[in-house]
């Protein structure tokens, strides 16, 4: 197992079912495990940030299959509040929920689906929609390193629902997007990747991300305000 330590972030390779039990517990999770339908396997298309890509250019079986009921049971103990991206796949594995989170992806493909979902564990039952295009040429954020890599915005629109949150853990983390959030925000960050490409990958945005003034020049005052006021999103029930 290797660790890596950048700023307030801790990155480790290799197995989070294997690495879970050493940790101790954290604030929340924040994560977008492999949904398990196959798309390691390799097509040509458009990515969702920019030009036509190979996904079979794309190294490891990073969706040969989903995370074990064990690795949820795992997951959903190590921490007191969670968010789940892919929610839907994992519906049969994970409590019953009223607070999803619909992140619309401005998409005008046809055959690709308009959004994502994530599941959540946080009070209450509105569901909330965050609206960022994701969708060729007109994507906000263009360059990917992982085939199914969340934009930052999106995960920082995360964070802003767990104000009180210190420590944020990826048990998922691919190419690192939630611990970039967490250096944006002045997060604790625990990475886990068990693919050496993208934890190298991970390791290095991080590090980028450190080295950059935090998004807020007083983040006390900022990590309370209504999210829409800094993001740019459309929020509704």
């Amino acid at each position: 197992m290797r660790v890596e330590y950048i700023g307030d972030a801790t990155l480790y390779l290799g197995d989070c079912l294997e690495i879970l039990p050493t940790l101790g517990k954290v604030d929340a999770v924040v994560t977008d495990p492999p949904y398990g339908i196959k798309q390691d396997r390799g097509f040509d298309g458009f990515g969702g940030f920019g030009p036509p890509i190979e996904r079979r250019h794309y190294v490891g079986g990073w969706d040969n299959s989903r995370p074990s009921r064990e690795a949820f049971i795992a997951i959903l103990g190590i921490a007191h509040k969670h968010i789940i991206w892919g929610g839907n796949y994992f519906s049969d594995l994970l409590p019953v929920s009223g607070k999803w989170l619909w992140w619309d992806k401005c998409q005008t493909m046809p055959t690709f689906g308009d959004g994502e979902m994530a599941w959540t564990d946080l009070p209450g039952v509105a569901p909330k929609k965050f609206t960022y295009s994701n969708n060729g040429l007109m994507a906000k954020e263009k360059d990917r390193e992982h085939p199914t890599q969340k934009p930052v915005a999106l995960m920082q629109w995360c964070l802003s629902f767990l104000p009180d949150a210190e420590t944020i853990l990826d048990p998922f983390m691919g190419s690192g997007t939630t611990g970039v959030a967490c250096a944006n925000l002045g997060r604790k960050f625990i990475g886990i990747e068990i693919e050496e490409k993208y934890f190298d990958i991970a390791c290095k945005r991080i590090e980028i991300a450190y080295s950059q003034p935090l998004l807020f020049d007083d983040l006390e005052d900022d990590k309370n305000k209504p999210v829409e006021q800094w993001l740019g999103f459309e929020e509704e029930l």
